[in-house]
Parts: structure tokens; sequence; C-alpha cells
């Protein structure tokens, strides 16, 4: 099964999320339908970005260590390609 490290922005709240799934559509669904509490005030999520991994454990791997850059800077240049 495939997993995905992946980058949601909000305009609303001109910000960026970053998660891991194996399912983006259905993650996203969540994410906009406030099921999920950090993201709730930002809706409506995009998919800005995302990474295939074909385990879980290096999906979150990436996530994290996404995370840990905090910041905005290295995010829009990995997006941007």
């Amino acid at each position: 099964m495939d997993y995905f490290t992946y980058i949601l922005f909000s305009e609303k709240l001109n910000r960026y999320y970053i998660g891991s799934t194996h399912t983006i559509s259905q993650r996203l669904e969540r994410h906009n339908a406030g099921a999920t509490k950090s993201t709730k005030a930002g809706k409506p999520w995009k998919v800005v970005y995302a990474e295939k991994y074909n385990s879980k454990t290096e999906a979150i791997k990436r996530e994290n260590y996404l995370k840990r850059m905090k910041s905005r800077k290295f995010i829009e240049s990995l997006i941007s390609g």
C-alpha cells in the first residue's frame, strides 16, 4: 500500500499544514469537514504538494522532517519544485 506525505494550504489563514496518510482525498475531506482540530479554522484547505512512499514509516519520517524545518521559505521552494 502506498503512503503519502502532503502539504495543504489555507488561503483563509495563509498557512501550510503538513501531514501523512494512505489516501489523500479522504484525508482532505476530513480536514475540510472540520474533523481535525488543528485545521478546522483554516478550511477550505487544498493540496499543494504530495510525495509518495512505499511504507507508512517512510511517509511519517518525511512528515516529521518537513515539520522540523519550520521554514515557510523551504516549504514554498519544495512546492515550486
